[in-house]
């Protein structure tokens, strides 16, 4: 190291053979760093560019510039998990603005007096600096033990990193740790040196330090050095690794909040995305098998913002921690899902660039001699890994060498969690609903029970084959006449839409009557529809039977737009007590021209207790536990108004661990209702064991499918001699009709012992 030397009457350091030297090395890593790193950025592009257009994701600008601002500003999303939300934040301003620091080392390496003109010596920029290498140093040792006290050895699947490449993560903290030790360096040094002059408070940590260093400013320079070399390593590493998740989304995932689904900055829940091809949404009548894609069938079937998706993938893990199929022993984890198609997607990159594409016979329809004249230029520049990559079925078995096992895309219960926790907005359920689609509709692959929810549906307009005739059974013994639509509507406020399990099944029939018994009592003006009312097309829609779904749409959308003929938006009111009813009609039936303004019963009966047309007067005094349905929680965001109907009817509300935006799913969405559950723990027991750790009497929930599932949850634990003979499962709706009714014997408020 060279002597030590003086700076001049202004301040400086002038260069010497030390300086120049590490300049010289630190300019020609940089050059080759950044060259990797800028053609890595391109490459990635056209990779992503490779997806289906979808120009639904163009704007309107400012909505979706808004929530990129208040998503990463605020890390709204990352504060989910409130734990890692502070690290989190603390590194990525340590990156944005540290990069100015970084920049700042190519002239402090030659001059180690060097700072950026005009700010660089005001104490408040010194004070940034010193909070961005504070935060970056801590948030990122806070990271790396949160990854280590997480780790799978620890806890195995139970580990949201599970399967995630810790190589790349610990890479990447590393780097960022090392950042940050290289930002306070370099300005220790310059303190210790004399070449800079700040006070305690914007130099807390640094000022203290320079008086245990050497007064030498060859350290600045080699400090910089360090700061310098770290980054074009990463660089470096990045450009080479296009799947390194971890590292590139902290570019691509501005990108992937930006062109979410939804530019209000909604999360893509609720309706599904509707079936897409070349970018417009696709018309059935007029598809073409041989010209559009119905669903996806090959990871080129993705539209580009899905290819965004599997790029922005980070590996946290939030959405496999929160899945009920991972958590209860099935084979997906969402975070597994979107890695196996970003691997799949890039390693077969090379064969699509080069214009390879395969017809549905699995012939090569893309890369043949007589569509390019280079052909065999072309042939040549395809790596044979990505060749033998482009065979790989996208859903198939480990031996077929599928991409997707079918048990992994059949185990989705649709319920959104992994939606909802990730901090980078990957739309899982899309993804899993599109490759449905094709297995559905092109490959007729599907488990063999949904063969007979399909027919039922086309035939008789429920999944349970019931006739249409029965949908008014329920009314039998009810102590009221309950209007049924004769073709004038009249004043009639509200059409009740009962659903085919509130019509069919005989324990959601219970809750259909209470919410009569309640609307009669309220004085509230309703009709029902009876045998015009067919099946909304959820659970077909959800197994990726997208044609049928149509059909069952469009036949009640006829009817219902002609019940409202004649009414202006605001008063063609459905209220609905199953929660994938409400969802269909209120969320997904717009896609198809049907316009209403739909309430769960939950909502109404909350609102008439508010109003005091229903006045409980005798209060249930028990303890009870809610069950969040996802279709009414976390897919439209009704969260108080059952738990408001539970305080209204005097019981004591016990959460369980998992409720809110975090509840658990019942197993029974995502079509899995008429799917038998073969692979580990199941769903609903799962949930039944939550609840039942609350001790509760009652576990009262808002949806039919819920209703049943726990019913059938609590029946096997109660045979078990694991709960007890008092504990029942009831809609929210019987327990306000309890209160209502003073605990009278009513039709409506039978007890629920025939559910055991």
């Amino acid at each position: 190291m060279c002597p030590p030397r003086r700076p001049d009457e202004k301040g400086r350091h002038h260069m010497g053979a030390l300086q120049l030297t590490l300049g010289a090395v630190g300019v020609a890593v940089s050059v080759y760093a950044w060259g990797l790193f800028v053609a890595g950025v391109v490459r990635m592009i056209k990779i992503i560019r490779l997806g289906q257009p979808d120009a639904t994701r163009n704007g309107p600008f400012w909505p979706r510039l808004r929530t990129l601002v208040v998503e990463f500003v605020a890390h709204t999303r990352m504060a989910k998990l409130r734990k890692v939300a502070p690290w989190h934040w603390m590194v990525m301003w340590g990156f944005l603005i540290g990069s100015a620091a970084l920049f700042e080392a190519y002239g402090e390496v030659f001059q180690p007096s060097f700072h950026w003109p005009v700010i660089g010596s005001w104490p408040v920029w010194g004070l940034v600096v010193e909070l961005l290498g504070l935060g970056t140093v801590v948030g990122g040792v806070a990271l790396a033990v949160i990854r280590q006290l997480n780790h799978p050895r620890r806890a195995d699947r139970v580990s949201r990193f599970a399967g995630s490449s810790f190589k790349a993560a610990y890479f990447v903290e590393a780097v960022v740790i090392i950042e940050g030790l290289g930002i306070l360096g370099v300005k220790a040094f310059k303190l210790s040196s004399g070449l800079e002059e700040m006070p305690l408070w914007s130099s807390f940590v640094t000022l203290p330090l320079s008086h245990l260093l050497p007064a030498n400013p060859d350290w600045v320079s080699i400090m910089a050095i360090v700061k310098l070399l770290s980054a074009m390593a990463w660089l470096v590493v990045v450009a080479r690794n296009l799947t390194m998740g971890v590292a590139w989304h902290r570019f691509s995932a501005f990108f992937n909040i930006y062109f979410k689904r939804e530019d209000d900055g909604g999360v893509a829940l609720g309706a599904l995305r509707p079936m897409m091809s070349g970018g417009k949404v696709l018309d059935l009548e007029e598809a073409d098998p041989d010209e559009d894609t119905f669903g996806v069938g090959k990871v080129e079937d993705f539209t580009w913002k899905g290819w965004l998706d599997f790029s922005t993938c980070t590996e946290c893990g939030r959405c496999q921690s929160q899945c009920p199929a991972w958590n209860t022993g099935k084979p997906l984890s969402p975070k597994l899902v979107i890695t196996q198609l970003r691997d799949h997607a890039f390693a077969k990159a090379p064969y699509l660039l080069a214009g390879g594409s395969k017809d549905m016979a699995g012939d090569e329809v893309g890369l043949t001699e007589d569509k390019y004249a280079d052909y065999q230029k072309r042939l040549e520049s395809v790596d044979v890994l990505a060749m033998a990559e482009a065979e790989r079925p996208l859903v198939a078995g480990a031996a077929e060498l599928g991409v997707i096992d079918p048990e992994v895309l059949w185990s989705c219960t649709t319920c959104g969690a992994c939606v909802e926790q990730c901090p980078v907005d990957i739309e899982h359920v899309d993804h899993i609903v599109d490759m449905r689609r094709y297995q559905v509709l092109i490959e007729s692959n599907f488990p063999s029970e949904l063969g007979g929810m399909f027919k039922n549906l086309e035939n008789k307009g429920n999944p349970w084959g019931q006739n249409a005739k029965d949908r008014l059974a329920w009314t039998d013994g009810l102590g009221f006449d309950v209007p049924v639509f004769d073709g004038e509507l009249g004043d009639t406020e509200y059409l009740f839409w009962v659903g085919c399990a509130g019509a069919f099944e005989d324990r959601a029939k219970k809750t259909t009557r209470a919410v009569a018994e309640l609307l009669h009592t309220a004085g509230v003006s309703y009709t029902v529809l009876g045998p015009e009312e067919t099946c909304t097309g959820d659970p077909a829609r959800r197994a990726g039977n997208e044609f049928l779904f149509q059909m069952l749409a469009q036949q009640n959308v006829e009817v219902l737009n002609t019940v409202f003929e004649g009414r202006e938006a605001g008063r063609r009111k459905i209220v609905v007590t199953c929660a994938h009813c409400f969802n269909t009609l209120a969320n997904e039936y717009p896609q198809v021209g049907g316009q209403f303004e739909v309430v769960h019963h939950t909502q109404l009966l909350n609102r008439l207790v508010r109003e005091r047309r229903l006045v409980p007067v005798a209060e249930v005094t028990e303890d009870v536990t809610y069950h969040d349905p996802c279709y009414l929680g976390r897919h439209n965001k009704v969260y108080e108004a059952p738990r408001e109907l539970v305080g209204a009817s005097g019981a004591n509300l016990r959460e369980m661990p998992r409720h809110g935006d975090q509840s658990m799913c019942c197993g029974a969405g995502g079509a899995r209702m008429w799917m038998e559950e073969r692979i580990g723990k199941r769903i609903n027991v799962d949930r039944v064991d939550e609840a039942l750790g609350t001790a509760p009497s009652k576990i009262a929930t808002g949806c039919p499918f819920c209703r049943v599932m726990l019913t059938d949850g609590v029946t096997a634990r109660q045979n078990e001699g694991q709960a007890g003979a008092h504990v029942e499962v009831v809609d929210v709706a019987q327990l306000l009709l309890t209160a209502v009714r003073r605990g009278q014997d009513s039709p409506a408020a039978e007890p629920e012992a025939a559910d055991a």
